[in-house]
C-alpha cells in the first residue's frame, strides 16, 4: 500500500474499524472510504456489488461483523451465522470480482476448539469440537477465513485473515444484553456506583446516552432500578454470569487496529504458505499472550471505577470455554508486539466511557 492507495474499511464506525481508520490516518493514509450500515448493508449482495463497482477499491479491510457477547450468541444463534455468513460473502466476493490487490479478514479466536491446548496455536483450528455457545459465530468465521484461504490457493490472490483474542476500547458497544464482558462489566459496576451513591444524574446521563430496552434518562427512579435488576444491577451489589473461574485475554482495541495496518503493510499470503506441503492454518492469532480470571477483571474493574460495593457470580449461569489464550509466537516472529496491557487499558476504557 502506498499512501493514495484507495482503501475500504468495512465496518468502520465499530470498534475495530474505527481504531484502524484512526491508525491510517496517522500514518499518513488519505483516501479511505467507509460506509456506514446505513449507507450501506452489508447483506444486500446488489448494494455490495453497487458499491464495489463505483469505489473499486484498491485494498479492503473487512472489519464488519454482526457480534456480541455470550448471551448474545446463545440467544440469537440463527442471526450470528447467517448475518456473518452473508456478509462475508459478499464483500471477499467483490474483492475478487474487483481484483483487489489484498484484503485482510477479521475472526475471532472462538474459531478453535472447546479443548484446544493452551495456548492456542493456530495449528489446532478443527481439531476439536467447538465452544457450544457461540458455536454458529464460530463456524462463521471459520468459513470466512477458509474462503480467504480457497481463494488463495485457486486464483493467487492476497487475503489474509487474522483471529483477534477479546477485544476492548474506544466506540466499544456497551449494550446490558449484547456486549462482551469486559465493557458490559464496566457498565454494570459504573451503575451500581451511582446508585450507591444517589447519584442519579449520572444514572440519567448514562442511560440518556444509552439507552437499556427502552429505558432512558427519562424514565421514572423506579422503571430505571426494575430494569437494572434484570441485568444483576442493584444498589451496593452487582452480579455477574457464572463462577468468574474462566481465565481470558484482552487486547487493546488500537493495539489491534496498529497490529491489523502492520500486517497489510509488511505480510503477504506467501510469506504465510512457505514451506507447507499443505496450505492450511496460514491465519494469524493477534493478542497479548496474557490472561486474566474474570474474577480479578471484575475486582480491577471495581478498583479503577471506585465501586465499593459487592460483587457476586450467579453459578448457575454458564462460564462458557474456561481458557481462551492464543499463541502469538508467530504474530511476534512477524514483528509485532503488543503494548497496552489490561491493567492501563480498563482505565483507558473506563476514562473513555465517561467522558463519551
Amino acid at each position: 500500500m502506498d499512501k493514495n492507495s484507495k482503501i475500504y474499511i468495512a465496518g468502520h464506525r465499530g470498534l475495530v474499524g474505527s481504531a484502524i481508520w484512526r491508525n491510517l490516518q496517522s500514518k499518513g493514509y488519505v483516501n479511505l472510504i467507509g460506509r456506514s450500515h446505513a449507507a450501506l448493508d452489508l447483506q444486500d449482495a446488489t448494494a455490495v456489488k453497487a458499491f464495489f463497482d463505483e469505489e473499486e477499491p484498491e485494498f479492503v479491510i473487512l472489519a464488519a461483523a454482526h457480534v456480541g457477547g455470550i448471551i448474545a450468541n446463545n440467544t440469537y444463534r440463527a442471526d450470528f451465522i447467517y448475518r456473518n455468513l452473508e456478509i462475508q460473502n459478499n464483500v471477499i466476493g467483490e474483492s475478487f470480482r474487483h481484483d483487489v490487490k489484498k484484503l485482510l479478514f477479521l475472526g475471532s479466536t472462538c474459531i478453535y476448539p472447546r479443548e484446544a491446548p493452551q495456548p492456542m496455536s493456530e495449528e489446532t483450528l478443527l481439531t476439536g469440537p467447538l465452544e457450544y455457545t457461540n458455536e454458529p459465530y464460530a463456524i462463521a468465521k471459520i468459513a470466512g477465513l477458509k474462503m480467504c484461504e480457497s481463494f488463495n490457493i485457486q486464483y493467487g490472490t492476497n487475503y489474509i485473515a487474522v483471529m483477534p483474542t477479546n477485544l476492548y476500547g474506544p466506540n466499544d458497544n456497551f449494550d446490558l444484553e449484547k456486549s462482551h464482558v469486559l465493557p458490559a462489566m464496566i457498565r454494570k459496576i459504573h451503575l451500581a456506583k451511582a446508585l450507591m451513591s444517589d447519584d442519579w444524574d449520572a444514572v440519567r446521563q448514562d442511560l440518556t446516552l444509552r439507552p437499556v430496552e427502552g429505558i432512558s434518562g427519562h424514565s421514572t427512579q423506579q422503571e430505571m432500578e426494575n430494569k437494572f435488576r434484570k441485568y444483576g444491577i442493584s444498589k451496593g451489589q452487582v452480579e455477574l454470569w457464572g463462577t468468574g473461574k474462566p481465565l481470558r485475554e484482552f487486547l487493546w482495541s488500537e493495539d489491534m487496529a496498529d497490529a491489523s495496518v502492520y500486517i497489510m503493510e509488511n505480510v503477504d499470503f506467501p510469506d504465510l504458505a512457505k514451506g507447507k506441503t499443505e496450505i492450511r492454518n496460514c491465519h494469524i492469532n493477534i493478542g497479548t499472550g496474557k490472561e486474566t480470571s474474570i474474577y480479578d477483571l471484575a475486582a480491577l474493574i471495581k478498583k479503577t471505577v471506585g465501586y465499593t460495593g459487592e460483587i457476586t457470580f450467579d453459578t448457575s449461569k454458564p462460564d462458557g470455554t474456561m481458557r481462551k489464550l492464543t499463541d502469538v509466537s508467530k504474530l511476534n516472529a512477524l514483528g509485532w508486539h503488543h503494548t497496552v496491557d489490561i491493567e492501563e487499558g480498563v482505565e483507558k476504557m473506563y476514562h473513555w466511557y465517561i467522558r463519551d
